[in-house]
């Protein structure tokens, strides 16, 4: 009787781990500009890429839940402006337009679900804005 519970703790066990390493979980992906610079103005694209980081994949079928830019790392976290989405054409891209009203450090914090993943994937990324 030991014996056989002992051999079911053992495959529920097995069982457990290989679920768990089938779910990446959010702490694996990450949002990269794909240009840190850009010019201040109205109509600014700006666009990230979001990886998974064990493959170094990107990550195509991401739906984007929240999007938010502002000067937060100038401390004018007050001044945001808004973001409407744009097409791309390159996978796992993710574009925005915005007006960068002046030059200095933008702060582009965005959300996503990734489908499989149980959790939202959160990433922030700094754009320098030029004149």
């Amino acid at each position: 009787m030991n014996r056989r519970l002992f051999i079911a703790g053992a495959a529920f066990a097995a069982a457990i781990g290989l679920s768990t390493v089938a779910l990446a979980g959010a702490n694996d992906y990450v949002f990269e500009p794909v240009k840190a610079e850009v010019k201040k103005g109205d109509n600014v694209t700006v666009a990230v890429r979001l990886v998974h980081k064990p493959t170094g994949k990107p990550v195509s079928d991401a739906v984007i839940v929240r999007t938010r830019i502002d000067m937060a790392p100038d401390g004018m976290a007050g001044m945001a402006s808004p973001l409407t989405p744009v097409p791309s054409t390159e996978p796992g891209v993710y574009a925005f337009e915005t007006e960068i009203s002046m030059a200095g450090r933008w702060l582009f914090s965005i959300a996503a679900r990734v489908q499989g993943e149980p959790e939202i994937v959160v990433g922030k990324v700094i754009f320098k804005a030029t004149r």
